[in-house]
């Protein structure tokens, strides 16, 4: 593990910047399943809004020195997702389907070893494709978690990729609840139940959990007084009982504030109460330009920010999505018309066409 964190701390020195992403999913009582998620970013990576519909062809390859042929596979259940439009193919890092399967895509720089591709294995995904095919061929969590034990996921160094390379973990929530992490360390798959129900990146999803054990002090009740001595102190305010959460945007401060936001916040009993706790513990880790900053080695700095936040109502095919420069004004998606399409589509999420605002308040007309 420490050759890893070694590796990782390297990885950021040589000019990469500190992609920053969390992902948080919340169950309500009527059993509404919201998965929402922000993507920070440093560059400008063209994101696209993409559908695929059923019926839509996708190309599988595999590593030329390992004979496999290179298929091609239907889409069987149509899907919505963002994609990386400066990657070949629009790779998708976001994204649910009809049948109520979510994902999430986070950087994993410094962990990531994808899988070595044999002549003696029958299925073969690469790492660019993953998301339009764990999305469009497979329903729930279950079917997915089968097909990850005798599929290789691998990664193709000669393609364009960007400004970073895709070394990447997922985090896959369906309609039922059942959440997975799937990560590639040392060229094996490892699933992990997402217990936390939480995600951001570097390190592994195990390390984070053990993190938490650093924490079992925070507690949503705080002390409302104490009597030292002949004298009886009073709390100057609500909220004592989190002194100690840190308050950075490193991914492991991320993963406890969002962690800790989670499974502390009021039970939702609606799917509208869910979206709206995901969206209130989404905007505890939102960035703005200019606070995360990371200089490369020619001096200069950039800075992550949050590009983008989707919220996912897995249960009712619903998309909620904002970028930068809309976060006072979600975009409400209803997904069932696009899954019924026949041809895909792509539109820049920088021009969907946001609620209108004036001055930075809604508009409204009575």
């Amino acid at each position: 593990m420490l050759r890893a964190i070694v590796a990782s701390v390297a990885l950021m020195a040589a000019g990469l910047p500190a992609i920053s992403c969390t992902a948080v999913d919340i169950t309500a009582a009527d059993n509404t399943v919201i998965a929402g998620r922000t993507m920070e970013w440093a560059f400008d990576m063209q994101w696209k809004l993409v559908s695929l519909p059923k019926g839509a062809k996708l190309t599988l390859t595999a590593p030329k020195d390992s004979g496999l042929p290179t298929k091609e596979v239907e889409i069987l259940y149509p899907l919505v997702g963002v994609g990386a439009g400066v990657m070949p193919g629009n790779p998708l890092l976001e994204g649910q389907n009809s049948e109520g399967l979510g994902m999430s895509g986070n950087f994993l720089p410094g962990f990531t070893t994808y899988q070595s591709v044999t002549p003696q294995d029958k299925s073969a995904v690469e790492i660019l494709s993953f998301g339009a095919w764990a999305l469009g061929r497979f329903a729930n969590v279950k079917d997915l978690r089968a097909a990850l034990q005798v599929t290789k996921v691998w990664s193709d160094s000669s393609l364009a990729t960007g400004p970073t390379p895709p070394l990447l973990h997922f985090v896959f929530t369906d309609r039922s609840g059942a959440s997975i992490v799937v990560e590639y360390v040392d060229g094996e798959a490892r699933i992990h139940d997402n217990v936390a129900h939480v995600l951001t990146n570097a390190p592994t999803y195990p390390w984070h959990l053990d993190n938490l054990r650093n924490y079992l002090n925070l507690s949503t009740v705080g002390v409302p007084s104490r009597q030292i001595g002949a004298v009886n102190v009073t709390a100057i305010g609500q909220g004592g009982g989190l002194v100690g959460l840190p308050a950075d945007y490193t991914p492991p401060s991320r993963f406890l504030r969002a962690a800790f936001l989670q499974h502390g916040t009021q039970a939702s009993k609606t799917g509208a109460e869910a979206s709206q706790a995901v969206a209130h513990i989404l905007n505890t880790v939102d960035i703005p330009i200019g606070v995360a900053q990371s200089k490369l080695e020619d001096g200069s700095l950039i800075s992550d920010y949050t590009q983008w936040v989707t919220i996912k109502d897995l249960t009712h095919n619903r998309l909620l999505i904002a970028d930068y420069n809309h976060r006072l004004g979600y975009l409400a998606i209803d997904l069932d018309p696009i899954f019924a399409q026949t041809k895909p589509a792509t539109r820049l999420v920088s021009d969907l066409p946001y609620p209108k605002t004036e001055g930075g308040v809604n508009v409204f007309a009575p």
